[in-house]
Protein backbone atom coordinates (compact mmCIF):
# COMPACT_ATOMS: atom_id res chain seq x y z
CA UNK A 1 0.00 0.00 0.00
CA UNK A 2 2.30 2.56 -1.35
CA UNK A 3 1.30 6.00 -0.68
CA UNK A 4 2.57 9.61 -2.15
CA UNK A 5 3.53 11.25 1.23
CA UNK A 6 3.76 15.11 1.42
CA UNK A 7 6.91 17.28 3.25
CA UNK A 8 6.32 19.52 5.48
CA UNK A 9 8.17 23.47 5.08
CA UNK A 10 11.05 23.67 8.14
CA UNK A 11 11.73 26.95 9.48
CA UNK A 12 14.70 27.49 11.17
CA UNK A 13 15.00 27.44 14.87
CA UNK A 14 17.99 29.28 16.96
CA UNK A 15 17.99 29.15 20.80
CA UNK A 16 17.84 32.82 22.17
CA UNK A 17 20.17 32.35 25.51
CA UNK A 18 19.88 35.36 27.41
CA UNK A 19 22.29 36.45 30.76
CA UNK A 20 20.96 36.84 33.67
CA UNK A 21 22.17 38.45 36.60
CA UNK A 22 20.69 35.92 39.20
CA UNK A 23 21.63 32.97 37.40
CA UNK A 24 23.31 29.90 39.19
CA UNK A 25 26.54 28.78 37.96
CA UNK A 26 24.55 25.10 36.70
CA UNK A 27 22.84 27.74 34.99
CA UNK A 28 25.38 29.81 33.24
CA UNK A 29 27.54 26.65 32.42
CA UNK A 30 24.88 25.08 30.88
CA UNK A 31 24.60 28.31 28.49
CA UNK A 32 27.99 27.95 27.59
CA UNK A 33 28.13 24.55 26.95
CA UNK A 34 25.22 24.42 24.76
CA UNK A 35 26.74 27.83 22.55
CA UNK A 36 29.57 25.13 22.63
CA UNK A 37 27.28 22.52 21.50
CA UNK A 38 28.83 20.57 24.02
CA UNK A 39 25.30 18.98 25.06
CA UNK A 40 26.56 15.93 27.30
CA UNK A 41 28.37 18.65 29.62
CA UNK A 42 24.96 21.03 29.29
CA UNK A 43 22.90 18.15 30.32
CA UNK A 44 25.09 17.21 33.67
CA UNK A 45 24.86 20.89 34.39
CA UNK A 46 21.13 21.24 34.10
CA UNK A 47 20.76 18.15 36.01
CA UNK A 48 22.53 19.74 39.24
CA UNK A 49 20.15 22.39 38.50
CA UNK A 50 17.37 20.72 38.70
CA UNK A 51 18.55 18.44 41.12
CA UNK A 52 18.96 22.28 43.50
CA UNK A 53 16.24 24.16 41.93
CA UNK A 54 12.93 21.20 41.01
CA UNK A 55 11.16 25.03 39.50
CA UNK A 56 13.87 26.24 37.89
CA UNK A 57 11.76 27.69 34.85
CA UNK A 58 14.97 28.33 32.75
CA UNK A 59 16.75 24.90 33.38
CA UNK A 60 13.83 22.40 32.55
CA UNK A 61 13.39 24.85 28.93
CA UNK A 62 17.12 23.95 28.05
CA UNK A 63 17.08 20.53 29.61
CA UNK A 64 14.11 20.20 26.71
CA UNK A 65 16.16 22.39 24.33
CA UNK A 66 19.01 19.59 24.48
CA UNK A 67 16.64 16.51 24.48
CA UNK A 68 15.24 18.41 21.08
CA UNK A 69 18.79 18.19 19.85
CA UNK A 70 19.07 15.39 20.52
CA UNK A 71 16.58 13.55 18.72
CA UNK A 72 14.55 12.26 22.04
CA UNK A 73 11.29 13.52 21.33
CA UNK A 74 9.32 12.33 24.39
CA UNK A 75 12.02 13.44 27.03
CA UNK A 76 12.23 17.09 25.40
CA UNK A 77 8.25 17.55 25.54
CA UNK A 78 8.35 16.37 29.43
CA UNK A 79 11.09 18.76 30.14
CA UNK A 80 8.98 21.64 28.16
CA UNK A 81 5.97 20.40 30.21
CA UNK A 82 7.59 20.55 33.75
CA UNK A 83 8.87 24.47 32.61
CA UNK A 84 5.24 25.22 32.05
CA UNK A 85 4.18 23.63 34.63
CA UNK A 86 6.64 26.14 36.92
CA UNK A 87 5.51 29.46 34.46
CA UNK A 88 4.70 30.56 30.86
CA UNK A 89 8.05 32.88 30.47
CA UNK A 90 9.49 30.34 27.78
CA UNK A 91 6.23 29.29 26.13
CA UNK A 92 6.83 30.99 23.00
CA UNK A 93 10.45 29.08 22.55
CA UNK A 94 8.41 26.11 23.55
CA UNK A 95 5.38 26.37 20.84
CA UNK A 96 8.18 27.30 18.44
CA UNK A 97 10.32 23.95 19.03
CA UNK A 98 7.09 22.48 18.92
CA UNK A 99 6.44 23.36 15.34
CA UNK A 100 9.85 22.76 14.32
CA UNK A 101 10.41 19.11 15.86
CA UNK A 102 6.98 18.36 14.54
CA UNK A 103 7.89 19.29 10.91
CA UNK A 104 11.21 17.56 11.14
CA UNK A 105 10.32 14.76 12.56
CA UNK A 106 7.63 14.44 10.03
CA UNK A 107 9.90 14.72 6.98
CA UNK A 108 12.33 12.37 8.43
CA UNK A 109 9.29 9.98 8.62
CA UNK A 110 8.75 10.96 4.76
CA UNK A 111 12.06 9.81 3.30
CA UNK A 112 12.56 7.15 5.90
CA UNK A 113 8.99 5.67 4.33
CA UNK A 114 9.82 6.26 0.38
CA UNK A 115 13.60 4.08 1.40
CA UNK A 116 11.44 1.83 2.56
CA UNK A 117 8.84 1.65 -0.30
CA UNK A 118 12.51 1.84 -2.87
CA UNK A 119 14.06 -1.07 -0.69
CA UNK A 120 14.16 -4.77 -2.33
CA UNK A 121 15.35 -6.70 0.70
CA UNK A 122 12.81 -7.34 2.84
CA UNK A 123 14.90 -6.71 6.37
CA UNK A 124 15.66 -3.41 5.17
CA UNK A 125 12.47 -2.73 4.09
CA UNK A 126 11.24 -3.92 7.60
CA UNK A 127 13.75 -1.44 9.33
CA UNK A 128 13.35 1.51 7.32
CA UNK A 129 9.47 1.14 7.70
CA UNK A 130 9.71 0.83 11.60
CA UNK A 131 12.05 4.08 11.36
CA UNK A 132 9.34 5.78 9.94
CA UNK A 133 6.76 4.93 12.36
CA UNK A 134 8.99 6.23 15.04
CA UNK A 135 9.28 9.27 13.22
CA UNK A 136 5.85 9.79 12.88
CA UNK A 137 4.86 9.19 16.46
CA UNK A 138 7.61 12.30 17.32
CA UNK A 139 5.62 14.33 14.96
CA UNK A 140 2.20 13.19 16.63
CA UNK A 141 3.50 13.84 19.98
CA UNK A 142 4.75 17.50 18.97
CA UNK A 143 1.40 18.61 17.44
CA UNK A 144 -1.53 15.85 18.79
CA UNK A 145 -3.77 17.90 16.84
CA UNK A 146 -2.43 17.67 13.31
CA UNK A 147 -4.25 14.96 11.10
CA UNK A 148 -1.21 14.36 8.73
CA UNK A 149 1.07 12.41 11.53
CA UNK A 150 -2.03 10.40 12.02
CA UNK A 151 -2.27 9.39 7.83
CA UNK A 152 1.03 8.81 7.47
CA UNK A 153 1.90 6.19 10.15
CA UNK A 154 -1.75 4.36 9.37
CA UNK A 155 0.11 4.09 6.04
CA UNK A 156 3.31 3.11 7.41
CA UNK A 157 1.74 0.41 9.58
CA UNK A 158 -0.37 -1.31 7.04
CA UNK A 159 2.68 -1.58 4.66
CA UNK A 160 4.10 -3.66 7.53
CA UNK A 161 1.10 -5.65 8.29
CA UNK A 162 0.83 -4.06 11.65
CA UNK A 163 -3.35 -3.70 11.50
CA UNK A 164 -3.42 -4.09 14.78
CA UNK A 165 -1.08 -0.66 15.20
CA UNK A 166 -3.24 1.29 12.46
CA UNK A 167 -6.26 1.00 14.83
CA UNK A 168 -5.49 3.71 17.68
CA UNK A 169 -4.17 6.27 14.84
CA UNK A 170 -6.99 5.67 12.55
CA UNK A 171 -9.64 5.98 15.84
CA UNK A 172 -7.99 9.75 16.60
CA UNK A 173 -8.80 10.77 12.74
CA UNK A 174 -12.28 9.34 12.75
CA UNK A 175 -12.58 11.68 16.25
CA UNK A 176 -11.16 14.67 14.64
CA UNK A 177 -13.67 13.65 12.08
CA UNK A 178 -11.81 15.44 8.61
CA UNK A 179 -10.57 12.03 6.84
CA UNK A 180 -13.46 9.83 4.84
CA UNK A 181 -10.61 7.41 4.15
CA UNK A 182 -10.15 6.89 7.84
CA UNK A 183 -13.85 5.81 8.55
CA UNK A 184 -13.35 3.88 5.68
CA UNK A 185 -10.25 2.04 6.65
CA UNK A 186 -10.51 1.87 10.21
CA UNK A 187 -14.62 -0.01 9.63
CA UNK A 188 -13.04 -2.54 7.38
CA UNK A 189 -10.11 -3.46 10.04
CA UNK A 190 -13.13 -3.96 12.29
CA UNK A 191 -15.18 -6.11 9.89
CA UNK A 192 -11.94 -8.17 8.94
CA UNK A 193 -11.37 -8.70 12.27
CA UNK A 194 -14.81 -9.67 12.91
CA UNK A 195 -14.76 -11.88 10.07
CA UNK A 196 -11.69 -13.60 10.98
CA UNK A 197 -13.36 -14.44 15.04
CA UNK A 198 -16.70 -15.64 12.94
CA UNK A 199 -14.47 -18.30 10.69
CA UNK A 200 -12.60 -19.04 14.34
CA UNK A 201 -15.78 -19.52 15.92
CA UNK A 202 -16.99 -22.00 12.63
CA UNK A 203 -14.32 -24.21 13.24
CA UNK A 204 -13.80 -24.57 17.03
CA UNK A 205 -17.36 -22.92 18.26
CA UNK A 206 -16.10 -20.90 20.87
CA UNK A 207 -19.11 -19.10 22.01
CA UNK A 208 -16.63 -16.47 23.07
CA UNK A 209 -15.19 -15.66 19.16
CA UNK A 210 -18.45 -15.44 18.20
CA UNK A 211 -19.00 -12.89 20.99
CA UNK A 212 -15.93 -10.98 20.06
CA UNK A 213 -16.82 -11.35 16.27
CA UNK A 214 -20.02 -9.64 16.43
CA UNK A 215 -18.86 -6.83 18.82
CA UNK A 216 -16.57 -5.88 15.94
CA UNK A 217 -19.55 -5.62 13.52
CA UNK A 218 -21.39 -3.33 16.13
CA UNK A 219 -17.91 -1.30 16.15
CA UNK A 220 -17.73 -1.34 12.28
CA UNK A 221 -21.08 -0.52 11.74
CA UNK A 222 -20.79 2.67 14.10
CA UNK A 223 -17.87 4.22 12.98
CA UNK A 224 -19.47 3.68 9.20
CA UNK A 225 -22.62 5.27 9.87
CA UNK A 226 -21.07 8.25 11.45
CA UNK A 227 -18.57 8.17 8.63
CA UNK A 228 -21.96 7.94 6.43
CA UNK A 229 -23.41 11.02 7.93
CA UNK A 230 -20.04 13.29 7.95
CA UNK A 231 -19.14 11.54 3.80
CA UNK A 232 -23.16 11.17 2.48
CA UNK A 233 -21.55 10.87 -1.23
CA UNK A 234 -17.97 8.83 -0.12
CA UNK A 235 -18.42 5.61 -1.82
CA UNK A 236 -15.93 3.55 -0.09
CA UNK A 237 -17.58 4.36 3.57
CA UNK A 238 -21.10 3.43 1.81
CA UNK A 239 -19.06 0.02 0.27
CA UNK A 240 -17.72 -0.93 3.89
CA UNK A 241 -21.20 -0.34 5.41
CA UNK A 242 -22.82 -2.65 3.65
CA UNK A 243 -20.42 -5.07 3.92
CA UNK A 244 -20.48 -4.77 7.64
CA UNK A 245 -24.23 -5.24 7.23
CA UNK A 246 -24.21 -8.32 5.54
CA UNK A 247 -21.17 -9.45 8.18
CA UNK A 248 -23.18 -8.59 10.97
CA UNK A 249 -26.49 -10.40 9.67
CA UNK A 250 -28.20 -6.96 9.83
CA UNK A 251 -29.37 -7.41 5.81
CA UNK A 252 -32.67 -5.84 6.32
CA UNK A 253 -31.39 -2.95 8.41
CA UNK A 254 -28.74 -2.46 5.75
CA UNK A 255 -31.66 -2.66 2.78
CA UNK A 256 -33.76 -0.03 4.47
CA UNK A 257 -30.83 2.17 5.03
CA UNK A 258 -29.91 2.52 1.49
CA UNK A 259 -33.46 2.16 -0.17
CA UNK A 260 -33.80 5.28 2.44
CA UNK A 261 -30.45 7.01 0.76
CA UNK A 262 -32.19 5.96 -3.00
CA UNK A 263 -35.38 7.99 -1.84
CA UNK A 264 -33.34 10.61 -0.83
CA UNK A 265 -30.95 11.36 -3.75
CA UNK A 266 -31.87 8.94 -6.65
CA UNK A 267 -29.31 10.57 -9.10
CA UNK A 268 -26.43 9.20 -6.29
CA UNK A 269 -24.75 6.33 -8.44
CA UNK A 270 -23.14 5.69 -5.16
CA UNK A 271 -26.19 4.81 -3.34
CA UNK A 272 -27.71 2.54 -6.33
CA UNK A 273 -24.81 0.97 -6.38
CA UNK A 274 -24.81 -0.45 -2.74
CA UNK A 275 -28.40 -0.94 -2.95
CA UNK A 276 -27.91 -3.13 -5.70
CA UNK A 277 -24.90 -5.23 -3.71
CA UNK A 278 -27.16 -5.51 -1.22
CA UNK A 279 -30.07 -7.02 -3.24
CA UNK A 280 -27.65 -9.29 -5.53
CA UNK A 281 -26.35 -10.53 -1.78
CA UNK A 282 -30.01 -11.70 -1.37
CA UNK A 283 -30.31 -13.22 -4.10
CA UNK A 284 -32.96 -10.60 -5.23
CA UNK A 285 -31.81 -10.52 -8.75
CA UNK A 286 -34.55 -8.45 -10.48
CA UNK A 287 -33.86 -5.95 -7.71
CA UNK A 288 -30.25 -5.75 -8.15
CA UNK A 289 -30.56 -5.49 -12.03
CA UNK A 290 -32.86 -2.93 -11.55
CA UNK A 291 -30.50 -0.69 -9.52
CA UNK A 292 -27.09 -1.43 -11.45
CA UNK A 293 -28.69 -0.07 -14.66
CA UNK A 294 -29.43 2.79 -12.82
CA UNK A 295 -25.70 3.69 -11.38
CA UNK A 296 -24.80 2.86 -15.23
CA UNK A 297 -27.07 4.96 -16.38
CA UNK A 298 -26.11 7.71 -13.99
CA UNK A 299 -22.03 7.46 -15.17
CA UNK A 300 -22.48 4.77 -18.30
CA UNK A 301 -18.41 4.51 -17.57
CA UNK A 302 -18.72 3.46 -13.40
CA UNK A 303 -16.99 0.12 -13.61
CA UNK A 304 -17.80 -1.28 -10.88
CA UNK A 305 -21.72 -1.22 -11.34
CA UNK A 306 -20.60 -2.40 -14.68
CA UNK A 307 -18.98 -5.87 -13.68
CA UNK A 308 -21.34 -6.25 -10.85
CA UNK A 309 -23.96 -6.06 -12.96
CA UNK A 310 -22.70 -8.78 -15.23
CA UNK A 311 -22.31 -11.42 -12.13
CA UNK A 312 -25.95 -10.19 -11.29
CA UNK A 313 -27.11 -11.96 -14.93
CA UNK A 314 -24.83 -14.92 -14.45
CA UNK A 315 -25.92 -15.84 -10.50
CA UNK A 316 -29.07 -15.00 -11.56
CA UNK A 317 -29.28 -17.33 -15.38
CA UNK A 318 -27.46 -19.83 -12.83
CA UNK A 319 -30.53 -20.09 -10.66
CA UNK A 320 -32.66 -20.98 -13.28
CA UNK A 321 -30.71 -23.70 -14.59
CA UNK A 322 -30.55 -25.00 -11.21
CA UNK A 323 -33.88 -24.82 -10.37
CA UNK A 324 -35.33 -26.61 -13.93
CA UNK A 325 -32.83 -28.91 -13.50
CA UNK A 326 -34.22 -29.56 -9.60
CA UNK A 327 -37.73 -30.24 -11.53
CA UNK A 328 -36.43 -31.85 -14.43
CA UNK A 329 -37.51 -29.32 -16.76
CA UNK A 330 -35.46 -28.72 -20.19
CA UNK A 331 -35.75 -25.06 -21.46
CA UNK A 332 -32.15 -23.71 -22.20
CA UNK A 333 -33.63 -20.03 -23.32
CA UNK A 334 -34.46 -19.33 -19.86
CA UNK A 335 -31.17 -19.53 -18.46
CA UNK A 336 -29.42 -18.68 -21.41
CA UNK A 337 -31.11 -15.08 -21.88
CA UNK A 338 -29.66 -14.11 -18.86
CA UNK A 339 -25.56 -15.23 -19.66
CA UNK A 340 -26.46 -13.78 -22.85
CA UNK A 341 -27.35 -10.47 -20.98
CA UNK A 342 -23.97 -10.72 -18.92
CA UNK A 343 -21.66 -10.81 -22.09
CA UNK A 344 -21.54 -6.92 -23.15
CA UNK A 345 -21.27 -5.76 -20.00
CA UNK A 346 -18.26 -8.33 -19.51
CA UNK A 347 -16.56 -6.93 -22.48
CA UNK A 348 -17.36 -3.17 -21.77
CA UNK A 349 -15.38 -3.80 -17.99
CA UNK A 350 -12.56 -5.75 -19.97
CA UNK A 351 -12.58 -2.74 -22.75
CA UNK A 352 -11.39 -0.54 -19.43
CA UNK A 353 -9.72 -3.22 -17.35
CA UNK A 354 -8.09 -5.47 -20.21
CA UNK A 355 -5.17 -7.14 -18.34
CA UNK A 356 -7.97 -8.62 -15.89
CA UNK A 357 -7.09 -12.45 -16.29
CA UNK A 358 -9.87 -13.51 -14.01
CA UNK A 359 -12.75 -11.63 -15.66
CA UNK A 360 -11.85 -12.96 -19.01
CA UNK A 361 -11.86 -16.88 -17.70
CA UNK A 362 -15.35 -15.42 -16.60
CA UNK A 363 -16.21 -14.27 -20.16
CA UNK A 364 -15.06 -17.85 -21.24
CA UNK A 365 -17.32 -19.64 -18.81
CA UNK A 366 -20.23 -17.67 -20.23
CA UNK A 367 -19.80 -18.17 -23.61
CA UNK A 368 -19.17 -21.86 -22.97
CA UNK A 369 -22.50 -21.80 -21.39
CA UNK A 370 -23.81 -20.12 -24.40
CA UNK A 371 -22.34 -23.18 -26.56
CA UNK A 372 -20.12 -20.56 -28.47
CA UNK A 373 -16.66 -22.85 -28.38
CA UNK A 374 -14.80 -19.99 -30.35
CA UNK A 375 -15.25 -17.32 -28.11
CA UNK A 376 -14.96 -19.27 -25.33
CA UNK A 377 -12.03 -20.17 -26.13
CA UNK A 378 -10.48 -16.79 -27.53
CA UNK A 379 -11.44 -15.88 -23.82
CA UNK A 380 -9.73 -18.56 -22.24
CA UNK A 381 -6.87 -18.10 -24.22
CA UNK A 382 -6.56 -14.42 -23.07
CA UNK A 383 -6.55 -15.24 -19.99
CA UNK A 384 -3.84 -17.93 -19.84
CA UNK A 385 -1.36 -15.37 -21.73
CA UNK A 386 -2.01 -13.04 -18.87
CA UNK A 387 -0.96 -15.40 -16.55
CA UNK A 388 1.94 -16.17 -18.19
Amino acid sequence: MKKALIFLSILGMALGITAFQCASAELTGAKLYINQKQYEKAKEALQKEIAKNPNSDEGWYLLGYIYGEEGNIPEMLNAFDKSLSISDKFKSQIEESKKYYWATSFNKGVNLFNKASNATAQDTMQMFFEQAAEQFNNSILCEPDSSVGYINLVYTYLNMNKIDDAIEPLEKLTAMGSSAEAFAMLGQIYTEKGNTLLDSYNETKNEQDSVKAYEYFDKAISVLEKGRDLFPDDNEILLRLSNAYISANKLDVALDAFKKGVEKDPGNKFYQYNLAVLLLNSNDFEGAEEHFKKAVEIDPNYTNAIYNLAVTYIRWGAQIREEMEEKGEVDEAKFKEKFQAAIPYLEKYLEENPNEATIWELLGKVYANLGNEEKSAEAFNKADQLRQ
